[in-house]
């Protein structure tokens, strides 16, 4: 009962949430506005440092190297083993009687 109310409670919670859909009374731009694309070209030819030597009409993108998963990827495993014996464990003992 006590999850069925909190449940209850957490949706009539999230029904006030806005959504995404973003609908008004302008129509959509067709192009992009000029404002934002000149401040970043402004601050790229202000910037005279390019370390990654990658360039695009004066606009300098970021090296952020690769991103090292291998703990990821051995924690994940050892979790899953560690839960897949804890099945195990517990289907052997409910076979045996204990």
């Amino acid at each position: 009962m006590l999850t069925a109310t909190a449940a209850g409670t957490l949706l009539a919670a999230l029904w006030f949430v806005p959504s995404a859909n973003a609908t008004g009374d302008q129509p959509a731009r067709t192009g992009p506005s000029p404002t934002p694309a000149s401040q970043v070209t402004t601050q790229a030819r202000a910037t005279t440092t390019d370390t990654s030597g990658i360039t695009s009409e004066g606009a300098q993108l970021a090296d952020t190297g690769s991103f090292d998963t291998t703990p990821y990827v051995v924690g994940g495993t050892l979790f899953l083993t560690l839960g897949a014996g804890f099945v195990v464990y517990s289907v052997r003992r409910e076979r045996l009687g204990f």
